[in-house]
């Protein structure tokens, strides 16, 4: 059950996958939620040999190793919310999901990791389906990325008013609300985010930050938002703080390795060691 413990510090619970090159998945969720002052657990649905080049090798975990992962968390700390990320098939999403609802995993942000930035699917179809079919009704917010939406709702999506009918489409999945995030339009679309709860559409922007050190941004989000949601904020309070989190992050992204570096979560700390 998700009812709490005798702890009075916030928990949250991520099922992801890992990168070990740290920028992303279960790295980048729980340095999220340890920004926030949430205490991070966590269920790894696999393992990933990546760097800031790409991804060279994935080992997928048996669902039931994900599951007793979740049980055990949820069945001695508890969780105030929780967050999933990369789920690789439809055996882990099914079983999730199946978690999911048997658990009463409440405040649960999906982050739909089917399609990277770039376009190129990560899941096959059945998965989608599956994710479709039994995660998103259970969400309290699904975030997918443009690609993401496209799958989603089954419309391009070009131009804002695109994002908005595709956001209106996937409600209709059963999330209580949709964030689709436009970190992959064109333009001056970049980074304008669209949310939709079934009664409000509403344009959310941030400002602009120049950086090509963006791995791990919808990780951090989805982790973000799961973090204020375990410290008791409303969800569009934990939609709002967590975009003005990563953009903040974004300000002290990381130079590192020869490909994309990742976003920095421990923001403060890397302004201060800037300072000396």
């Amino acid at each position: 059950m998700t009812a709490t413990t005798g702890s009075s510090v916030p928990v949250a619970l991520t099922i992801a996958g890992s990168d070990s090159g740290g920028g992303a998945g279960i790295q980048a969720d729980l340095r999220t939620f340890a920004f926030h002052c949430v205490h991070g657990t966590s269920a790894i649905t696999c393992v990933t040999a990546q760097n800031t080049l790409g991804v060279t090798r994935v080992d997928t975990l048996p669902p039931e190793a994900v599951i007793a992962q979740i049980e055990a968390v949820v069945a001695d700390i508890g969780v105030q919310a929780t967050k999933t990320g990369m789920l690789h098939n439809r055996e882990i999403i099914a079983a999730v999901a199946d978690r999911a609802e048997v658990l009463g995993l409440d405040n649960l942000v999906v982050d739909p990791v089917m399609v990277s930035r770039t376009g190129a699917q990560l899941i096959d179809n059945d998965a989608v389906m599956c994710l479709q079919s039994k995660l998103i009704p259970q969400a309290m917010l699904v975030t997918p990325n443009r690609y993401e939406a496209q799958i989603l709702s089954g419309l391009p999506i070009h131009t804002l008013d695109d994002m908005r009918a595709a956001a209106q489409r996937i409600h209709k999945l059963g999330a209580q609300a949709v964030l689709v995030k436009g970190g992959g339009m064109p333009g001056s679309l970049r980074g304008v985010d669209i949310w939709f709860d079934g009664n409000r559409l509403e344009t959310l922007t941030a400002a602009m930050v120049d950086t090509s050190n963006t791995h791990g941004t919808g990780c951090t989000l989805a982790a973000a938002i799961a973090a204020n949601l375990a410290l008791g904020k409303d969800l569009r309070s934990a939609v709002r703080l967590a975009k003005d989190y990563v953009s903040n992050a974004l300000l002290y992204a990381l130079s590192i390795g020869r490909g994309q570096g990742p976003v920095g979560h421990f923001f403060p700390l890397i302004r201060k060691n800037g300072d000396r």
